[in-house]
């Protein structure tokens, strides 16, 4: 067995042992949407939305892009766990590259990614009446690709160069506000204040939601998508270089 296929079965087994924690992988992005998107739809009556959308459809890409997130802060979080019962240091001994070890936990989470956009996407279409563009399929599945590897290198820098838990966890949870609501997640950018809407455009999961948002039913500007999905590519790459350089620089 491979060094990345041994890293990816690893994972495996160990996600495979809390039901809980798969239940949560798979369908809480389902649950956001069902809860999110249907009440806001419900309770404020949004119609304003461009093309006429519903919000349910418009909050899809929103959930995908959160879902990515979920993915990269529970796994970037396995570090702690390994370096408390000492597998991390043992690891880092086995005849592998720093590179394959990150990259074996990066398949898992996309593998992950995958199957929870899919259960995502046939419930979220056949429960709310959400209309995709299905020949914007393969956009959309490069997206959530790119979106799950990014989000967990730039997690895993943070969570291999803190050492506390406390701190870590309390960054996240930062960084996640912060990120989400500066974003096109929940609302569009365009009648919000220019300066909104300068923060949001330089915020990489706005990137990231705006590719979700046309791959999924088509809403957005190529012009703009193109310029976003390089820039999210170049944010993905870096993040992954700098989080090689990090795992290297451990014990």
């Amino acid at each position: 067995m491979g060094a990345l296929q041994a890293v990816v079965y690893r994972e495996t087994k160990i996600r495979s042992t809390n039901i809980t924690f798969l239940f949560f992988d798979l369908f809480y992005p389902l649950l956001y949407l069902l809860m999110f998107g249907v009440g806001i739809d419900a309770a404020l009556g949004v119609r304003a939305l461009p093309g006429g959308l519903n919000y349910n459809s418009f909050f899809l890409a929103g959930v995908l892009g959160m879902a990515s997130f979920g993915i990269a802060t529970t796994s970037s979080w396995s570090f702690f766990l390994d370096r408390d019962n000492g597998i991390f240091f043992e690891m880092l001994t086995y005849p592998m590259r720093r590179s394959e070890y990150l990259l074996g936990k990066m398949v898992f989470n996309i593998c992950i990614g995958l199957l929870q956009a899919v259960l995502t996407i046939a419930l979220g279409c056949a429960l709310l009446g959400i209309h995709l563009h299905w020949r914007m399929l393969p956009l959309l599945a490069a997206t959530v690709i790119a979106g799950t590897a990014a989000w967990f290198f730039f997690y895993s820098i943070l969570a291999l160069r803190i050492r506390r838990n406390d701190v870590f966890n309390s960054v996240v949870n930062v960084s996640y506000f912060v990120l989400m609501f500066a974003s096109s997640m929940f609302y569009p950018l365009a009648p919000l204040p220019k300066w909104f809407r300068a923060a949001a455009l330089a915020n990489p999961i706005t990137w990231e939601v705006d590719l979700f948002r046309y791959s999924s039913i088509g809403l957005g500007e190529v012009r703009q998508i193109a310029a976003e999905g390089i820039a999210f590519v170049i944010f993905a790459v870096c993040s992954f270089a700098f989080a090689v350089r990090s795992l290297r620089e451990q014990g």
